[in-house]
């Protein structure tokens, strides 16, 4: 008690005014108030329904001419608000920066509008007396070169999201918002996406549906498209540049097919009533990978079909996407499961949304033949042997990694491995792999992650609503399966610093981590469209031009004074290249002499001398002991 009344008087002593600490002559001006007169949301029908008209024609500018018309139901102060947080990125990163032109009129006239001083996704209006409608006008001015985002609108095709061409009313669950989207696309153009449509030549009538299905409903179109379909409720529809990227043959559908069987076979249920891969073969459109309940947004480069195994592993992303119809979509982090747009998401619950989609994502394309099952085991291979080696476990944990999304909003860091980025995908695959070997451990061999996956998604057949959960609802999960204390153990996990990386879910799994001379096929179709990545013996990742795209922190290459954006003009005195670059590696072995470099770095060129004798060193997963091991039985088909 003695102490607690000492704290409180130190407190109140100083507690003093700030002016009295100000030296005498200083003026000390104190902070202006706001108040939020945006109303919140809630969960109550709007009275109307939205129509919302969007050309789409301008594809040479990539300019969407909009014009929306709002109900209302009565007159004074409202609110008109631009999507801000957007699932799947999991951070606000709406472009609002390309609104423009905006004009709100109600019967006849212009009703003048006041940006939010504090959200600037907000509009303030002032509903005059006897209207029944806005209407309301503006642009969607798209990206024309990547550094002004992602690129939209091409002569060819469009992917559109109707988040950057609508605004809608505060004050209301999104779901609660009634709205009917007619999209005009050039002429012969198609269109794919999830609500249904009736065409009438290039000019699309969308279902009415609620805000925010509509959101969560992207379309892509195009010039040259294709679809196919997987099952009775999901198609493949793929857009391309060349119609020539189109051709597809029997057995590669055959393979996606088949992931579509191994997902509703895997997870026991499926969360649709139909489902659309909307697939761009592109070199123009800006590429993508984002998640939709009933549809995915998905973006490749050219040859996607033609060159099928020189890279499969873009072949990943379809997986990937399709997996998160039931992990982030159907079930979501409590956190992250908003009632409308401007409500902040909470990502701590992304090592699961992200991590365990990134754990089926790769399972999924070995069991459909989507991609070998060696090579599955050779990008586990990167994987783990990519966070063997980083040391940036030392200082920061896994789950502060959840904040990444907003804390740098995806924009290119200079030192990854050292600072971190969102590992919550990659580090949270490799725990999945713990906690699946665990299971069959524990359980002798009769439970596995299998079990886990029927048991939080596959519940509620065909239900494409949302399901929460909380960090105790995996863990009582779980716990169901095998008991243990998975509360502590995946704690730990998140939350462990100074650790070494979680690559022991392999070896426990019956395959180990180990580097060889020799890259495996995988690794080496992978540098044939990278660069040359020598990181695991240098510590260095480099772009075809002789540009350094990566520096691993504390490696031979930073030992050395490398950055990212140095470029690399000769080795050892000869012009550079992936392979001479490579050869002094192999040369250092039986030399005590440094590989040397000659680097330019902005106008200045400099000699860099990197003291590495230990050889090429790639990672492989290495079989240990006989029989099926625990992951040779996780990649087989069901």
């Amino acid at each position: 008690m003695l102490r607690s009344i000492a704290v409180a008087s130190l407190l109140l002593s100083t507690a003093a005014p700030a002016l009295a600490q100000v030296p005498p002559g200083n003026s000390a001006p104190q902070p202006v108030p706001f108040v939020d007169t945006i109303p919140a949301p809630q969960d109550t029908p709007y009275p109307g329904t939205i129509l919302l008209n969007v050309d789409a024609t301008n594809t040479e500018q990539g300019i969407f001419r909009v014009k929306e018309t709002i109900p209302v139901a009565k007159a004074g102060p409202m609110a008109l608000l631009f999507p801000k947080w957007l699932p799947g990125a999991h951070s606000p990163r709406g472009e609002i920066e390309k609104l423009a032109g905006l004009v709100i009129k109600a019967n006849g006239r212009v009703i003048p509008w006041t940006r939010d001083m504090v959200d600037v996704f907000a509009f303030h209006i002032d509903v005059p007396q006897g209207a029944r409608n806005l209407d309301v006008e503006f642009q969607f001015i798209s990206a024309t070169k990547p550094d002004q985002g992602r690129i939209v609108a091409t002569p060819n095709m469009i992917s559109l999201e109707p988040n950057s061409v609508s605004l809608y009313p505060a004050g209301y669950f999104t779901r609660q918002i009634p709205i009917q989207m007619t999209v005009k696309f050039p002429t012969g153009w198609t269109a794919a996406g999830a609500v249904p449509a009736k065409a009438n030549g290039s000019t699309y009538v969308y279902d009415k549906t609620n805000y925010e299905i509509l959101v969560d409903s992207p379309l892509l179109a195009g010039r040259y498209g294709k679809t196919w379909p997987l099952s009775e409720r999901v198609n493949l529809n793929v857009f391309a540049d060349d119609p020539k990227e189109l051709a597809a043959t029997p057995e590669q559908i055959d393979a996606h097919k088949r992931l579509v069987e191994q997902a509703e076979k895997t997870f026991g249920a499926h969360h649709y009533n139909h489902y659309e891969f909307l697939l761009s073969i592109s070199d123009q459109l800006g590429g993508i990978g984002l998640e939709h309940h009933r549809s995915s947004e998905n973006g490749v480069t050219p040859g996607y079909f033609t060159e099928w195994n020189a890279s499969p592993g873009r072949r990943n992303l379809l997986p990937h996407e399709f997996t998160h119809s039931w992990d982030g979509k159907f079930r979501r982090g409590a956190e992250l499961w908003t009632p409308d747009y401007r409500t902040p998401m909470r990502d701590k619950s992304l090592w699961v949304y992200e991590g365990q989609t990134q754990f089926w994502g790769y399972v999924l394309q070995a069991r459909s033949g989507l991609v070998s099952r060696q090579d599955t085991l050779d990008a586990y291979a990167g994987i783990a042997g990519s966070y063997d080696l980083a040391p940036a476990r030392q200082w920061r944990d896994l789950i502060d990694t959840t904040n990444d999304p907003i804390i740098s909003a995806r924009r290119p860091k200079g030192w990854t491995s050292w600072q971190r980025s969102e590992d919550y995908y990659n580090e949270g695959l490799m725990v999945w792999m713990e906690v699946d070997a665990m299971l069959r451990q524990k359980s002798g061999g009769t439970k596995s992650i299998d079990d886990f996956a029927k048991a939080f998604f596959g519940i509620r057949n065909g239900d494409w609503g949302e399901v929460t959960y909380t960090f105790d609802d995996v863990a009582s999960t779980l716990n169901g399966i095998v008991p243990y204390d998975w509360a502590g153990f995946l704690t730990k996990r998140l939350t462990e610093t100074g650790q070494p990386a979680p690559v022991d879910g392999f070896a426990m799994n019956g395959y180990k981590l180990v580097y060889t001379a020799e890259p495996t096929k995988y690794f080496t179709n992978a540098e044939k469209s990278g660069g040359v990545n020598v990181t695991y013996s240098i510590g260095l990742s480099v772009a075809k031009d002789g540009e350094a795209t990566a520096v691993i922190w504390d490696s031979p290459a930073f030992k050395a004074g490398m950055d990212v954006g140095t470029v690399i003009q000769a080795v050892n005195g000869t012009a550079y290249s992936g392979d001479v670059l490579k050869a002094a590696i192999v040369a250092a072995q039986t030399s005590k002499e440094p590989i040397k470099l000659l680097v330019k770095s902005g106008p200045r060129y400099r000699e860099v001398a990197i003291d590495y004798h230990g050889g090429p060193r790639y990672p492989r997963l290495q079989k240990t002991g006989t029989g099926e091991t625990g992951l040779d039985k996780l990649l087989m088909p069901r």
